[in-house]
């Protein structure tokens, strides 16, 4: 099975080459967080990448369901099922209600979301509103053979489904390598095997999330909620399923066993992972206690922070890099980011100035060709950004008179770089607020008065206004048909 989707062999413009298995909707299931802190930059990157995805997919005429989850239950602080629940253990800490946690959470992740340019999902389910599915897949498991009880708990039996299955086709893992290199400890649990997973778990009498089973009152398994909502939402049988790399052993892993056990195939089709975000070599998170949230990324307060940093400057710094290999944090990546962006939108603003000429010098075709090709290399946003960015100096050129652009080409021009700027890689442009056209106004009225002035030969007032306007931060630019200018 392909760990990755390669969007060259599958997802091309030519769209017969890419057939759903749910013709026309593409199903996307992509996990979602855990709410139970701040969004930090480690969720900025799978939220980025699926959304670029889902982005392109709509743009190529795909129809896309787009599913993302939220875990607010049955993830407990370690993958040998056991410790205490995050969320339970957040709303103990703070005296609040488990699900008071996952809300106020929930809604700090939106927004954050929001502030990013990320478009909402199709549907976006939670494992606590989907306790009778999960517990109805558990059922179907234990009576295909693939399961066991154990005091109230239900653990999936791995060596069974070894037997008939692979277990580790994702990761590329192999059984007889797991059980040499794993130590049976004594009083280690309900379990048979330290590698077999909860399907379902008991609740001890100081758990506070807990449901009613057959088999106890209690609550599932972390792994249990993906398999159940995807195939509610998606089928048996869907295109793509995405999460972070660190998910890929043994979160991806388990669903994968788990929905072969209860239909005899897995559910996705291909499997998207991004990798991680690292501040020096490390993984970003919050178990390891190095990560720096958004917030604080968006006001600068943070120990290991030079300046703050926007959501857009963020996005761009996550899009510079392919979603498959690592991201260094670092101040000196955002600085850059930050002026790259800065030059781009400078120059999609200078796009929308540009006036036609009769014939053209520069090849439009070029750039389309460009960015699609390498959205098709799968999303190869890097590969997106190095084309806009050659096209920045063409626009240059022509607004300084140094090439020509047709009014059918220069249409073309626009759209393309629209398209790719705004509607796939999700840019905005922050410099633009509510009061942008009102201080445009301004500066416009006010330069047409010094127009006045030097065509009265008032040279003072002319150097005067242009002076002051430099000092505020308006740059002024005089051209041999009016005038220029641009925020610094």
């Amino acid at each position: 099975m392909d760990s990755t989707l390669s969007l060259y062999n599958t997802l091309t413009r030519k769209k017969e080459v890419f057939v759903p298995l749910n013709p026309p909707m593409v199903g996307l299931y992509v996990c979602g967080p855990t709410v139970y802190g701040d969004p930090h930059l480690g969720h900025a990157r799978p939220a980025i990448t699926f959304d670029i995805l889902f982005r392109y997919l709509k743009a190529l005429g795909y129809k896309v369901r787009y599913v993302r989850n939220i875990t607010d239950v049955g993830h407990l602080e370690n993958d040998a099922d056991e410790g205490e629940d995050k969320i339970s253990k957040k709303a103990r800490l703070e005296s609040l209600e488990p699900m008071e946690v996952a809300q106020y959470y929930t809604d700090r992740y939106h927004a954050a979301m929001r502030q990013l340019n990320v478009l909402p999902p199709s549907i976006e389910p939670r494992a606590s509103g989907h306790i009778i599915e999960q517990i109805a897949m558990v059922s179907k498991i234990l009576s295909n053979g693939y399961a066991y009880e154990s005091n109230g708990s239900i653990y999936f039996d791995v060596e069974k489904y070894d037997k008939k299955y692979h277990y580790g086709q994702l990761s590329g893992r192999v059984l007889e390598d797991m059980i040499a290199n794993t130590r049976e400890l004594d009083g280690q649990g309900d379990k048979r095997h330290p590698y077999d997973f909860a399907l379902w778990k008991k609740a001890s009498p100081e758990h506070i999330m807990r449901w009613p089973s057959p088999w106890s009152d209690g609550f599932p398994g972390w792994h249990m909620e993906c398999s159940a909502m995807s195939v509610k939402y998606l089928g048996d049988s869907f295109d793509i399923h995405g999460g972070g790399m660190d998910l890929m052993f043994p979160h991806h892993e388990c669903e994968i066993a788990q929905n072969t056990a209860c239909s005899g195939h897995g559910a996705a089709r291909y499997w998207i992972h991004n990798n991680m975000i690292t501040i020096n070599g490390q993984k970003m998170g919050k178990s390891l206690g190095n990560f720096i949230t958004l917030e604080e990324l968006y006001t600068g307060k943070h120990k290991l922070l030079a300046q703050a940093y926007s959501p857009m400057t963020i996005r761009f710094f996550v899009l510079q890099a392919h979603y498959r290999s690592t991201l260094d944090f670092s101040n000196e990546a955002l600085q850059a980011a930050e002026k790259g962006l800065d030059r781009l939108m400078k120059a999609v603003s200078t796009l929308s100035k540009l006036k036609a000429s009769g014939v053209s010098t520069v090849d439009v075709s070029d750039l389309e060709q460009r960015c699609y090709a390498a959205m098709d290399d799968d999303l190869n946003s890097p590969m997106v950004i190095s084309a806009l960015f050659d096209w920045v100096r063409i626009i240059n050129q022509l607004y300084e008179g140094q090439a020509q652009i047709s009014e059918p080409d220069l249409d073309r021009l626009r759209k393309v770089v629209n398209l790719f700027v705004f509607d796939i890689l999700g840019l905005r442009d922050d410099s633009v607020n509510d009061n942008s056209e009102l201080l445009g106004s301004l500066i416009n009225m006010i330069l047409d008065m010094r127009m006045q002035a030097k065509k009265d030969k008032d040279w003072a007032t002319s150097d005067m206004i242009r002076d002051r306007l430099t000092a505020m931060g308006v740059r002024v630019k005089d051209r041999k048909d009016g005038y220029d200018w641009e925020l610094e």
